[in-house]
């Protein structure tokens, strides 16, 4: 058994062959390293027992209960997923910073001659030294920032680019929100903040520095996560792409892309008296009432004139130093050939 610094762990990851995180089901759920495996040493329900015996027998008692169930669990996961592994099998272990949970494992698998690397200072070190990374990803990196009002296209746009073969960061896909107020998806929690940014780590080592990278214009926040300020630096700093769209294509393409506004108006009606310290009482009650009406295309509209397009162009051009250059794309509507089209267009 040898063991690694964070920082060694972080960039010799793809050299391992299994990367094992010996936490609990709760904990791994949370954020884990890139390509995890969980095998707890002590489940969520096992720690809690553990912990009662602590409070209630003292910690030598809790220590003897635990160090069965650890057994009990070591030998199930060696088990199930090590007899077929050769000899020359290197797997990276590591559970939350102590190094008790990834240390028992690392013994009993480097006892039966596996090449076993355990992390120092465990989860809680590897996250320090990712989000000390990212700086260094993001620096060679050459945004094109597609900027345009609510309901032009950016993101179908971004996915068309994808399509054609362009490199792309979706940072509303990683963090599963559509980035407004309106922006929460049914079913779909945002992940955690820890979460998000392995997720943006593992994004970023992913692209070519060669390649531009095209990134929808963001906010500082993605709903309820924090995008990390060098991105966002870099971001505001790179050469803009600017859709227009009619009115009447954008109002259009919200209905299709936001279908559970229609589907669920009771959802709609909810998420619109969020807006109600900016617009006042009278106008987010008169827009859930056209809601409850069925006039979901008056409200969107109106959605759009008075609470998204009012100062836009004055909120981009301030936070994105070179939007008076965009280039623009005029997209003819919102079908997937048009956007094919900008997107051919953009990559040349």
């Amino acid at each position: 058994m040898q063991r690694i610094c964070a920082k060694q762990a972080l960039a010799d990851l793809a050299s391992f062959d299994a990367v094992i995180d010996t936490r609990s089901e709760s904990e791994f759920a949370l954020d884990h390293l890139p390509g995890a495996l969980n095998w707890p040493s002590l489940r969520d329900a096992e720690r809690e027992r553990v912990g009662l015996l602590d409070k209630q027998a003292g910690p030598f008692e809790a220590r003897k209960l635990g160090a069965a169930l650890v057994a009990r669990n070591i030998a199930t996961h060696t088990e199930r997923a090590c007899l077929d592994k050769p000899k020359s099998w290197k797997p990276l272990v590591y559970c939350w910073r102590g190094g008790q949970r990834s240390g028992a494992l690392a013994l009993v698998l480097g006892q039966i001659g596996f090449r076993v690397t355990v992390i120092e200072g465990g989860y809680k070190a590897f996250r320090a030294a990712l989000l000390a990374d990212l700086p260094r990803l993001v620096a060679p990196l050459r945004f094109e920032v597609i900027c345009g009002p609510t309901g032009s296209g950016k993101t179908r746009l971004l996915h068309a680019l994808a399509q054609a073969g362009a490199q792309t960061l979706d940072l509303e896909a990683l963090a599963s929100h559509r980035a407004s107020v309106l922006g929460v998806i049914p079913g779909q929690p945002q992940p955690a903040q820890k979460r998000f940014d392995t997720l943006l780590w593992q994004a970023l080592a992913a692209l070519d520095a060669a390649r531009p990278v095209f990134v929808e214009a963001e906010s500082k926040k993605v709903g309820n996560l924090s995008v990390p300020e060098c991105l966002m630096a870099a971001m505001r700093a790179s050469p803009c792409v600017r859709i227009d769209l009619s009115e009447t294509e954008r109002v259009a393409l919200l209905l299709e892309d936001y279908p559970y506004f229609v589907q669920a108006p009771d959802f709609f009606c909810q998420r619109l008296t969020a807006l109600t310290a900016l617009r006042g009482r009278a106008v987010v009650e008169s827009w859930i009432a056209a809601v409850r009406a069925g006039q979901l295309e008056a409200v969107v509209r109106e959605l759009l004139a008075r609470h998204y397009d009012p100062g836009y162009e004055k909120s981009t051009r301030h936070n994105f130093a070179q939007f008076d250059q965009a280039r623009t794309v005029t997209l003819q509507n919102r079908s997937a050939a048009a956007l094919g089209r900008a997107a051919k267009l953009l990559r040349r």
